[in-house]
């Protein structure tokens, strides 16, 4: 699960993050963290929609390459 203080940090840099839900990267959601409590983050879209996700997803820089944690 990710930390308060990184999702503390990507909130207040505005930078672009890749939450990584499973093996498919098309299903990867892209953007900014705008809120948190202790089970889920809101994200905010390329587009402005708002999308809720689990906090167990793994997050990371939009600028990294993407990393592959399944199988």
């Amino acid at each position: 699960m990710i930390s308060d203080e990184q999702l503390n940090e990507y909130r207040l840099s505005g930078e672009k993050v890749r939450v990584v839900r499973d093996a498919l990267e098309s299903n990867d959601v892209i953007g900014i963290v705008i809120a948190w409590d202790g089970s889920q983050v809101m994200v905010r879209r390329p587009n402005r929609r708002v999308v809720k996700l689990d906090r167990n997803y793994m997050f990371q820089p939009y600028a990294e390459p993407r990393r592959h944690i399944f199988g």
